[in-house]
């Protein structure tokens, strides 16, 4: 992380982010604090994603099919960070 997107965080919460597996558990946990974050933050937590929508995806590792998230990037490609329910097994893909 940027020490510039630190700015205002406690050694406490900046421990927490740094736990964060994905953005949208790090938009999550500043909810929790109680924390706002900046426009220049939010951008750089999520890429610049303008919009969220659901596809139908399978899973590379056991073939299960499942509805995953996908975000629209500033770029305007379909980005998917996937889990699946089934095996856990964790993969990005553009859809």
């Amino acid at each position: 992380m940027k020490k510039e997107l630190l700015k205002g965080l406690t050694e406490e919460q900046i421990a927490k982010a740094r736990k964060c597996k994905t953005n949208k558990e790090l938009i999550a946990l500043a909810k929790e604090e109680g924390f706002t974050l900046t426009d220049e933050q939010l951008a750089a937590v999520s890429g610049g994603i303008c919009s969220e929508s659901t596809v139908a995806v399978t899973c590379p590792k056991c073939g299960t099919k499942f509805n995953g998230e996908v975000y629209r990037d500033s770029s305007l490609k379909n980005l998917g960070e996937f889990t699946c329910p089934n095996c856990g097994h964790t993969w990005k893909e553009l859809v």
